[in-house]
C-alpha cells in the first residue's frame, strides 16, 4: 500500500505485503541473539557443528540454549549426552542442561523413547517448533543456535517467518554438488530477509597423523567460490577430526576441539 510505513503490528490491514508478528518467548525466558544453522543437504556434520558452536560460546561465558528444530530427526540431545524426558510446570516447559550449562529443548527429550519415530505432517511439525520458542522457560539466554533441518522446506519458512533471526551460518562440504545446494539455502534465507553470516565449510582437509601430509578426500573446495558469487564468505573451515564423531557418539560433544569455529564466535561477538 502507497501509505504503508513498514509496521504491520500497528496496521489492521490484511495486504499482500503483511509480515507475520515474530513469535515472543514466555514471561520466564529472555533470549538475546538467535542463529540458524542451516545445510542445503544432509549428511554435512551441521547438528555438530552448532553443538561445537553452542559450546564455544558457552565457553566464552554467554549463556547458550540450542533449539533443535530437525523434529523428525533429532541428534542434539544424544550429542550432549541428555537422555531424561523433559519436565514441565506452571512456568512452562523445562530445558535440558548439559554439562557444561547449555540449555537444549529438542523433540527427543519428549517422547516416550527416544527410537520412537516422529510421524507427522509439515504443520504439526512448524506448530511444535513454535511451541518450543513459546512454551520453554528458556530464562535468560544470551545466544540460541536453531539446528535446522537439511532443505528449504517448512521448518525453515516456520523458523524465519516466526523467530527473529539475526543470521544464519550455513554448513557445507567441499563437493560441487554441495556448492548448489548452498546457493539455495541462502537464496531462501536472502528471500526471506535474513542475514547471512557465511559459510563453515566442514570437512574440509585430512592430516594423516603419521606422515602429517592432508588430503582433501572430497576434492579441492568450492565454498570460496560458490561464497563470492553469493556476496557471502567462507568464515571457518573445520578439518576431518575422527575425534569429533566418536565424542558426540559418546555424549562428548563439549569435549570436541572448537578452536576452527572461533573465527566464527568471535564474528557473532562482535555484532552483539
Amino acid at each position: 500500500m502507497s501509505s504503508c510505513n513498514g509496521n504491520c503490528s500497528s496496521c489492521s490491514s490484511d495486504c499482500k505485503d503483511r509480515k507475520p508478528e515474530k513469535l515472543s518467548p514466555n514471561d520466564y525466558s529472555a533470549v538475546g541473539k538467535i542463529y540458524a544453522v542451516v545445510s542445503g543437504k544432509g549428511g554435512v556434520g551441521k547438528s555438530s557443528v552448532t553443538c561445537m558452536l553452542a559450546s564455544a560460546m558457552q565457553a566464552r561465558g554467554k549463556q547458550t540454549a540450542v533449539l533443535d528444530a530437525d523434529v523428525t530427526g533429532p541428534s542434539v540431545p544424544k550429542m550432549f549426552g541428555l537422555h531424561e524426558r523433559a519436565v514441565a510446570d506452571a512456568d512452562g516447559i523445562h530445558p535440558a542442561e548439559t554439562k557444561t550449562g547449555i540449555r537444549v529443548m529438542s523433540i527427543n527429550l519428549l517422547l516416550e523413547s527416544e527410537d520412537a519415530p516422529v510421524v507427522w505432517r509439515g504443520p504439526v511439525i512448524s506448530g511444535a517448533i513454535q511451541q518450543f520458542f513459546t512454551e520453554v522457560a528458556w530464562g535468560d539466554v544470551d545466544y540460541m543456535f536453531v539446528d535446522m533441518p537439511p532443505g528449504t522446506g517448512d521448518v525453515p519458512l516456520t523458523v524465519f517467518q516466526n523467530l527473529k533471526v539475526d543470521g544464519i551460518i550455513v554448513v557445507t562440504t567441499p563437493q560441487d554438488l554441495v556448492g548448489l545446494i548452498v546457493k539455495k539455502a541462502v537464496n531462501m534465507a536472502n528471500m526471506m530477509q535474513i542475514p547471512v553470516v557465511g559459510i563453515v565449510e566442514n570437512m574440509s582437509v585430512f592430516t594423516c597423523p603419521d606422515c602429517g601430509k592432508q588430503h582433501r578426500i572430497f576434492g579441492e573446495s568450492t565454498a570460496n567460490a560458490a561464497a563470492e558469487s553469493l556476496g557471502t564468505k567462507v568464515i571457518a573451515s573445520l578439518p576431518i577430526d575422527p575425534r569429533t564423531p566418536a565424542l558426540a557418539d559418546k555424549g562428548a560433544i563439549e569435549l570436541a576441539d572448537c578452536d576452527p569455529l572461533q573465527p566464527v564466535i568471535d564474528l557473532l561477538l562482535s555484532d552483539h
